[in-house]
């Protein structure tokens, strides 16, 4: 589905009836990372609702520079449009900066939140100056530079070494996103601000979903954010990396769904 939002065209997929949730995909994908859960929420009574990111997927980039609150603004104009008032909130990476927004600009929007294989803290001149290479390199014609780099981030070995087909559907998500939207992301990426103050003081109940085997969020920064947040659930997945929820999509629902009926 399409939505004209912000002066672009988003688009963005739903499923089921019943309490929303918000599910919010990483860098450099798309909505169809989703796809194990959309059919696991929409089975259980849940309405998912699940979008591309400006630039990302089948979603226009528009010609502003990117930022978290440019990515979390074109949301809640989403939300509108569904004439959806509350949310359940889940981001996975990227998406968790861009749910840190969320939670930070309109908490009142959201009624829970999830916290994927993400982290809280901003990006240090070491990363910034990553960001900016990557930015520099799509912009001069070389755009695969940034599956190239990715790829070998986001899955277990053992999901690589046994998996090639799954490997092969994420790479060709990333190399199909446009340049003018990794740039976005990217610069969204670079430039987030630091939310680490934020956790202590979120007053929803929180899930945060780690990955024992995720090489680029380390472990220790989802289980720190769990004690930071008060009252949070953790999960953290074996046998996954930065893609748990479909790496070990059975466990990741199973996880997300017992959170869900139980807030």
């Amino acid at each position: 589905m399409q939505a004209e939002l912000n002066g672009i065209q988003l688009a963005y997929d739903e499923a089921g009836e019943g309490p929303a949730v918000l599910l919010i995909h990483g860098f450099p994908l798309g909505r169809q990372m989703w796809g194990p859960q959309v059919q696991a929420l929409a089975a259980a009574g849940f309405r998912a609702v699940v979008p591309d990111l400006r630039g990302f997927g089948e979603s226009e980039p528009g010609a502003e520079a990117g930022s978290t609150d440019l990515l979390a603004d074109d949301l809640i104009a989403l939300l509108d449009h569904l004439g959806i008032e509350k949310t359940v909130v889940g981001g996975m990476s990227m998406g968790g900066y861009v749910m840190l927004n969320l939670l930070a600009r309109y908490p009142e929007r959201f009624s829970a939140a999830c916290f994927i294989v993400t982290r809280a803290d901003a990006d240090d001149e070491t990363a910034r100056g990553k960001r900016n290479h990557l930015i520099a390199e799509v912009k001069a014609g070389r755009p695969d530079v940034v599956p190239d780099a990715f790829i070998p981030l986001l899955f277990a070995d053992r999901t690589v070494a046994g998996r090639s087909a799954l490997v092969d559907e994420v790479r060709g998500w990333m190399t199909a996103t446009s340049p003018a939207g990794l740039v976005v992301g990217l610069e969204a990426i670079r430039d987030r601000a630091d939310s680490s103050a934020l956790l202590p003081r979120l007053k929803i109940p929180a899930l945060v979903v780690g990955a024992k085997e995720d090489k680029a969020i380390p472990p220790e920064k989802s289980t720190g954010m769990a004690e930071e947040i008060p009252g949070a659930q953790l999960c953290m997945l074996s046998a996954a990396g930065h893609m748990g929820n479909i790496e070990q999509p059975e466990a990741f629902n199973a996880a997300l769904l017992d959170f869900l009926r139980s807030n």
